[in-house]
């Protein structure tokens, strides 16, 4: 019975530490096409990176998943068949009780979270690198720093590490390229004075990864009716950081009209009209209203 301890004992040192390193050299890979990732400028490259970081992630799991097995075969091997079995029964059934409790408590949990993990791969749900909200759980958002077929690990904007297990995960909100688009429209009489003062407020607007990702920047100005401007005005921010164009700067906006409005000479005729904009949203709910039109 105590060789029978001393081989699980030993068998799963080995499995643990083969296992530890063999995923350490797959991360720091992955690590490496992440250096890279960040540094590519080509879209269908980056997101073919992506793909390839979050396939490292996978293989982790994958490896470790191997290395166990294999050893646990050995093991079992040893114990019932090989050169260390044992003519009476007692170690054969006290290591097929240890093997039954283990894979009723545990393989359980890890074959569901296997599954789930497998299907979000197989159907891309998402990559590593991608910003994500996941469901059911309201506050369950940030990127995607490691996922693997039983786990997912997010980093949020605050520098919180979040693990979910993959079973738990009913679904997913991903962020196109990591940002939020808005467009800002503004309607001006004196064209020129508006986009002077449009442009003097953009400047007071922080921009950083985590908040503009890009300065915000005046797209098109068009002519309203014969006595008034449109000035529409993008910008990109982080998930989570849409105040800092809908409040921040529609508030900026409109702080400036109060303070010359008391002079008598108002810059901006209406109140700022702040909207999402994402190109391929637009085309989709086109193509859905026209196909919703009747005669």
């Amino acid at each position: 019975m105590v060789r029978t301890i001393i081989i699980l004992i030993s068998a799963s040192l080995i499995a643990y530490f083969v296992s530890k390193y063999l995923a350490r050299a797959i991360v720091k890979l992955a690590q490496i096409v992440s250096s890279h990732t960040d540094k590519e400028t080509n879209d269908q490259k980056y997101i073919r990176l992506r793909q390839i970081e979050t396939y490292l992630s996978v293989a982790v799991a994958i490896v470790r998943a191997i290395v166990v097995s294999i050893v646990i075969y050995i093991t079992w091997f040893l114990l019932t068949r090989g050169k260390f079995s044992t003519s009476s029964g007692l170690a054969t059934i006290g290591a097929s009780a240890f093997f039954i409790v283990f894979a009723g408590q545990s393989l359980g949990m890890l074959l569901r979270d296997l599954t789930a993990g497998a299907t979000m791969i197989i159907e891309q749900w998402f990559n590593v690198g991608d910003h994500i909200k996941v469901e059911p759980f309201m506050d369950a958002k940030g990127v995607v720093e490691r996922f693997t077929l039983r786990s997912t690990k997010l980093r949020s904007l605050s520098g919180e590490i979040l693990w979910i297990h993959n079973q738990y995960i009913q679904g997913v909100h991903v962020t196109p390229y990591g940002v939020r688009t808005m467009i800002v429209d503004v309607f001006v009489k004196d064209l020129a004075l508006g986009e002077e003062t449009i442009k003097e407020i953009i400047g007071a607007v922080p921009s950083g990864p985590a908040l503009l990702t890009k300065p915000l920047r005046i797209i098109s100005k068009d002519r309203w009716n014969d006595d008034m401007w449109r000035i529409s005005i993008i910008g990109y921010t982080a998930p989570g950081r849409e105040w800092l164009i809908e409040r921040f700067f529609v508030n900026a906006i409109k702080e400036v009209d109060e303070g010359v409005e008391s002079k008598g000479k108002r810059i901006f005729v209406y109140e700022p009209i702040a909207r999402f904009a994402d190109p391929i949203a637009d085309k989709k709910f086109l193509r859905s209203v026209r196909s919703g039109r009747r005669n």
